[in-house]
C-alpha cells in the first residue's frame, strides 16, 4: 500500500508530534545490498539518537514509500529508505530583519551576519536576533552550525532540519579576520586555557601558563597570522582548533592586544558597532550530498575601511 504522507502528518499530530517535518531519502547502493537499515543509515551519518527518535515517530522510517521499516530489516540494491524527521525543537518568533543570504537549499541556509545582530534571543535581546530574521524568511526550526558572538560578523551556516544540524555539528572550518591593537609579525599560536571568573557573567579570562590550569578550565588553541600592521594596529588571519566562547577576543586581550572596539575586554570604545572580528570564510561538506563547499562573506563597511588604511 502506498503511504499518503499528508495523512502521515495528520497521524503525527494525533500522536502529539510537531507538524513541521523534513523528508530525506537514501538509495541503497550495490555494495550495500543485504545490509541492515541501521548500518546503511549510520554510514550516511544518521546518529543513533536520531534513529531512535525516528523509531518512535509514526512513519518515521519507510521503505520505497510503501511500508514502515525496522532498523534491523535487510534491504536490496535500488531500495529507497525514507526518513520523515519531525522538527520538535522550540520554535522561534518570526520577526523580519534584512538578511544577506550567501547560499540556500533545502538543507542549509548560509548568511552573512552583521555585527549588530545577536544570534539567539536572550534576556536582553528579544526579537532583534538572527534567529528571528531566519524564522521570518524560512519558517521552521532554527539551528546553527557554530556560533558567532554579538558584535562578530560573517558567515553563519543555518541548518534547516535535525539531520543537517547533527552532521555539521563541529564540522564547520572557519577562517576569521581581526583587527587588534599592537604590532604582530609572522605567525603564532595562543594556548592559554580559558575560565569564567564569575559563573554568573559571560566574561572570560585566561590562565597565564598552560601548566597553571585548574579543574573546570577549558583548553583553547588559537592560530594567528599577521597580514599587515600600521600605527600599532594589526590585521590578522585566525583559525581555531577549539571553539570556546569569546576565544579569539579573550586570547588577544590576555596578550595585551584587544580587538578594536572590544571595550568588553579593555579596548578603547569606538563609534562603529561591534568589535572588529569577522568570519570571512567557512568550509563544510554538505550534510546530505557530501559536496565540499566554501562560503565567503565581505567585511562590514566600518572594518573594511580600517583595513584599507592599514594595507
Amino acid at each position: 500500500m502506498q503511504i499518503n504522507f499528508e495523512q502521515t502528518l495528520d497521524n503525527c499530530a494525533i500522536f502529539g508530534y510537531n507538524l513541521a517535518m523534513t523528508t530525506l531519502t537514501f538509495e541503497v547502493l550495490p555494495d550495500e545490498h543485504g545490509r541492515q537499515v541501521k548500518q546503511i543509515l549510520r554510514a550516511r551519518g544518521v546518529s543513533v539518537r536520531l534513529m531512535n527518535r525516528l523509531k518512535r515517530t509514526p512513519y518515521g522510517l519507510c521503505l520505497n514509500g510503501e511500508s514502515v521499516v525496522r532498523t534491523v530489516d535487510l534491504v536490496q540494491t535500488g531500495d529507497t529508505i525514507i526518513l520523515n524527521i519531525p522538527d520538535d525543537a522550540p520554535s522561534i518568533e518570526a520577526l523580519a530583519h534584512p538578511l544577506d543570504i550567501l547560499y540556500e537549499d533545502a538543507d542549509i541556509l548560509v548568511v552573512n551576519k552583521p555585527p549588530t545582530l545577536p544570534l539567539h534571543p536572550s534576556r536582553n535581546h528579544q526579537g532583534d536576533t538572527l534567529a528571528n530574521a531566519v524564522a521570518a524568511y524560512k519558517p521552521g526550526i532554527f539551528r546553527v552550525a557554530g556560533r558567532l558572538d554579538k558584535g562578530t560578523s560573517g558567515v553563519v551556516v543555518c541548518c534547516l532540519h535535525a539531520f543537517a544540524a547533527a552532521k555539521l555539528n563541529g564540522q564547520v572550518r572557519k577562517t576569521y579576520f581581526a583587527l587588534a591593537h599592537g604590532s604582530y609579525t609572522g605567525t603564532g599560536t595562543f594556548r592559554n586555557a580559558i575560565y569564567r571568573p564569575d559563573p554568573m557573567c559571560t566574561l572570560r579570562a585566561c590562565r597565564d601558563h598552560e601548566e597553571a590550569r585548574l579543574p573546570g578550565d577549558e583548553t583553547a588553541v588559537t592560530h594567528w597570522e599577521a597580514l599587515s600592521t600600521y600605527e600599532n594596529i594589526t590585521l590578522l588571519r585566525i583559525q581555531l582548533e577549539t571553539g570556546r566562547t569569546h576565544q579569539i577576543r579573550v586570547h588577544f586581550a590576555h596578550h595585551g592586544s584587544p580587538l578594536l572596539g572590544d571595550d568588553y575586554y579593555g579596548a578603547p570604545p569606538r563609534h562603529e558597532p561591534g568589535h572588529f572580528l569577522h568570519c570571512g570564510e567557512a568550509n563544510i561538506a554538505h550534510p546530505v550530498t557530501g559536496q565540499a563547499m566554501t562560503f565567503c562573506a565581505p567585511m562590514p563597511e566600518a572594518m573594511a575601511a580600517v583595513v584599507s588604511q592599514i594595507k
